[in-house]
C-alpha cells in the first residue's frame, strides 16, 4: 500500500531568496496575538527578508496542500541568540510559522526537528526559544520535542486587553 501524497511527511529545505514574498505572505496569513507581540503587519510591508533575518537563517517546509499541490506549509528561523563568542554553542528559535492548511499535519514537528539538526551541524550544543505562556499548542509541540520551562516573565506583555506571561525554553542538542 503506498502512502498517499497528502499524507507524505514535510520536505524541509534551507531557505532561498526567491522564497521571501510568499514567506511574507505566510507570515501575515498566520499573525496573531497567541503568538506575536508585533502590532499587525500594515501596507506597505517589509520585506521578509534583510540585514538582520537572511535566507540561511530559514528552513522553509513544503508539503501537498488541499488541492493536491505541494506548497509553502511553514517556516522556523534559528539564530544565534547574540553575537557573543561565549554563547556561539547557542542557537534560538526565533521563529515558526505553519499555513492554516498544513497545521494538524506534523509541519511544526518537522521544522522544529530540522532546526535543531540543523544548530548541531553549525556546532551548537543547545537550543532555546521564548514562547507566550497563553500559546498551548506551541508549548505542547516544544515539550514534546524535548524543551522544557527555564523561566517565566510574568505578565511580560499585555496584549488583547490582558497581560500575557514570556516563557523561556531549552533543550540540549545531544549528539
Amino acid at each position: 500500500m503506498t502512502e498517499s501524497p497528502a499524507a507524505a511527511a514535510p520536505a524541509v529545505r534551507r531557505a532561498v531568496p526567491q522564497d521571501g514574498p510568499a514567506l511574507g505572505e505566510l507570515d501575515r496569513a498566520t499573525w496573531s496575538t497567541l503568538h506575536s507581540v508585533q502590532p499587525r503587519p500594515q501596507p506597505p510591508y517589509e520585506p521578509f527578508f534583510d540585514e538582520r533575518h537572511p535566507p540561511q537563517d530559514i528552513l522553509v517546509a513544503e508539503a501537498v496542500n488541499e488541492a493536491g499541490v505541494w506548497g509553502l506549509a511553514g517556516y522556523i528561523r534559528v539564530v544565534p541568540p547574540t553575537p557573543l563568542a561565549c554563547n556561539a554553542h547557542v542557537r534560538q528559535i526565533q521563529g515558526l510559522a505553519v499555513a492554516d492548511w498544513a497545521r494538524g499535519r506534523g509541519v511544526g514537528r518537522a521544522l522544529v526537528r530540522a532546526g535543531c539538526l540543523a544548530a548541531r551541524g553549525e556546532g551548537a550544543n543547545r537550543m532555546t526559544l521564548r514562547v507566550l505562556g497563553h500559546n498551548a499548542p506551541a508549548r505542547a509541540l516544544y515539550e514534546a520535542e524535548g524543551f522544557t520551562v527555564e523561566g517565566v516573565l510574568r505578565g511580560e506583555f499585555f496584549l488583547d486587553g490582558r497581560y500575557v506571561d514570556d516563557v523561556m525554553m531549552g533543550r540540549p542538542l545531544a549528539p
